[in-house]
């Protein structure tokens, strides 16, 4: 038998990789730019379009309201992603145990990962809302007034906060566990021997080890979080005041209430460059610092 040429070998192996590009190129790489090329127009859902150039990102960087909504979400994800990095972290070493007790929290602490959004916010709703809800029942049991978690804007997005790193928590955690559980053994029972303690094997073994676990949650996280919409919608609906709007609810409103079509890919567009310096950001800093050591 005759060996195949390289360039029906080529071809070939083109033919595998052909569903993933279609897939790709319809559902991520076509909506990118076709998002781009209506961000450059005023348009609205009823298909009228008018090229307008950068016009949509000029009235954008002139909007108090977008702006305001920038700051909610910048705020937001420095509320969030260290919580989550950091307990995720604390409850994946207390959990990383061979017992039945671990597993069963383990289980437990992921559980809420799989809860929808609408089942969350109904959930925090009964605990967050100052007319009978647990934080309101506890507080008057103390002698103490109802705090208005949701309706005070300088209270209402560490609230939502707190409801995220709740439910988004399972994750992480996971991803920790699954990165100590390749951390080898000896190296720990080596550290016992040298008499180091918890403190040490935590800085000089575990996170020197998990780094790249550490940066994939980290950057997962901001991601997820810059896409902040669900529980801002469903409990406060972005108030008071636009106090708790982020981006994501500001496209949703300009895009299916106002129908400026173009003005929300233009937000889009803005939300999209911000992940991407962010996460690039994150990425080079741990690159240069795992390059000094």
């Amino acid at each position: 038998m005759t060996a195949a040429s390289p360039r029906k070998s080529s071809w070939v192996n083109g033919l595998f990789v052909t569903p993933y590009l279609v897939v790709y190129l319809a559902l991520l790489l076509y909506p990118l730019l076709a998002g781009v090329w209506l961000s450059l127009h005023k348009a609205d859902l009823f298909g009228g379009e008018a090229f307008v150039g950068l016009e949509n990102f000029g009235r954008l960087l002139r909007d108090t309201v977008f702006l305001q909504a920038v700051r909610n979400t910048f705020w937001f994800v420095l509320l969030t992603v260290p919580p989550l990095a950091i307990i995720a972290l604390a409850l994946a070493i207390a959990l990383n145990r061979p017992t039945r007790a671990a597993a069963f929290f383990r289980g437990v602490f992921f559980s809420s990962s799989v809860l929808s959004v609408t089942i969350v916010t109904l959930i925090w709703r009964l605990v967050l809302i100052p007319d009978g809800g647990l934080i309101a029942n506890i507080l008057h049991a103390a002698g103490r007034p109802p705090i208005p978690l949701l309706s005070h804007p300088d209270l209402v997005l560490p609230a939502i906060a707190l409801t995220t790193v709740w439910w988004c928590l399972g994750l992480p955690m996971m991803l920790y566990l699954a990165a100590l559980q390749q951390v080898p053994a000896e190296l720990y029972e080596a550290a016992a021997l040298d008499k180091a303690g918890p403190w040490k094997a935590l800085t000089r073994i575990t996170l020197p080890s998990i780094r790249r676990t550490v940066v994939l949650v980290v950057i997962i996280q901001c991601v997820l979080q810059f896409q902040l919409f669900g529980q801002a919608q469903l409990l406060t609906q972005g108030g008071p005041n636009g106090a708790s709007r982020p981006i994501v609810l500001f496209i949703y409103e300009v895009g299916f209430r106002r129908w400026d079509i173009g003005y929300a890919a233009a937000a889009s567009e803005i939300l999209f460059g911000l992940i991407l310096v962010a996460t690039v950001l994150q990425y080079v800093t741990t690159r240069e610092k795992e390059a000094v050591r």
